[in-house]
């Protein structure tokens, strides 16, 4: 997604280690017709194929296409397979058990994502609780409260220490509830992240000339050889020492716009332990805002 001008290069940091490249799919199947898979099943809902991997039924989506050779992508739908149309299912099913581990590993991996998903779904509710800043905190509806605003207090270990007081009333609905709350939180990100732009660009000797908050599905946020910076409003959720990562990993490409080795000394230069932040970036699970 660009940020500057259109003929302006850009990087982006994914928020998925692999993205998926199967084309766009068709509408799904009701989930009324689809009944939850076993634990030892996993099922694409456009299956057409099954087979027994490792004790494990999986159910496939095959497409013929005109590739030269047999391809897998494992997504949150399950497995679906592409290959010529001159293979042979008895081919394309020892290509399956060659790769026995790995495709098995990655639909559990989707089937846990999905689980921590749903489980990160808010309920938009008094006693609800966010993360913000690495911290949990608790929504209370408060009519004397002007907007939104955020409370600290000493509390016992392991309990939250933050309330988010809404100027909302008891009857408030969910909606109202969740646009307050998505607003406020945006409002905190824009301001830790001009906060953290600030310091890491002068640690690093770069120039940025603008910064905007995306909303994408699919980026933690990117930079653009203009000097435009984008970063997820969502990072905001996380700890400092994650927001700093990403922050770092943008304003570095104002340096070096690709991946190689230089590109990595810059940000070790100005956050020798960064890997830490960018392994919790990789496997944290967000509330989800709907």
């Amino acid at each position: 997604m660009p940020t500057g001008p259109q003929d302006s290069p850009s990087l982006q940091l994914s928020l998925f280690d692999e993205a998926s490249t199967a084309p766009p799919a068709p509408p799904p199947v009701p989930v009324a017709l689809r009944p939850e898979p076993a634990p030892g099943e996993f099922r694409h809902p456009r299956s057409q194929r099954e087979i027994v991997l490792a004790s494990h039924r999986v159910a496939y989506e095959l497409r013929r296409s005109r590739r030269r050779s047999i391809g897998f992508v494992v997504g949150a739908e399950g497995l679906s397979v592409s290959a010529p149309r001159w293979v042979g299912v008895g081919e394309i099913e020892s290509a399956l058990r060659e790769k026995t581990h790995w495709i098995l590993r990655k639909l559990h991996e989707q089937r846990e994502r999905a689980r921590r998903l749903d489980s990160a779904r808010v309920e938009w509710c008094e006693g609800a609780a966010i993360p913000f800043l690495g911290e949990s905190v608790i929504l209370v509806l408060d009519s004397r409260a002007t907007g939104a605003v955020l409370h600290s207090a000493q509390a016992l270990p392991g309990l939250p220490r933050l309330t988010l007081h809404l100027g909302l009333p008891q009857a408030a609905s969910a909606e109202q509830i969740r646009d307050t709350v998505q607003s406020w939180v945006q409002r905190q990100a824009r301001r830790i992240f001009e906060e953290r732009c600030a310091l890491f660009a002068q640690r690093l000797g770069v120039r940025m000339t603008r910064l905007s908050l995306s909303s994408a599905a699919t980026r933690w946020g990117s930079a653009s050889a203009d000097g435009s910076i984008r970063l997820n409003w969502r990072l905001v959720h996380f700890a400092l020492p994650v927001i700093d990562y990403v922050v770092t990993h943008e304003l570095a490409h104002l340096r070096e716009m690709n991946h190689s080795a230089a590109f990595w000394e810059v940000v070790r230069a100005a956050l020798p332990d960064f890997e830490a932040a960018r392994g919790t970036l990789r496997h944290e699970v967000l509330p989800v805002f709907d």
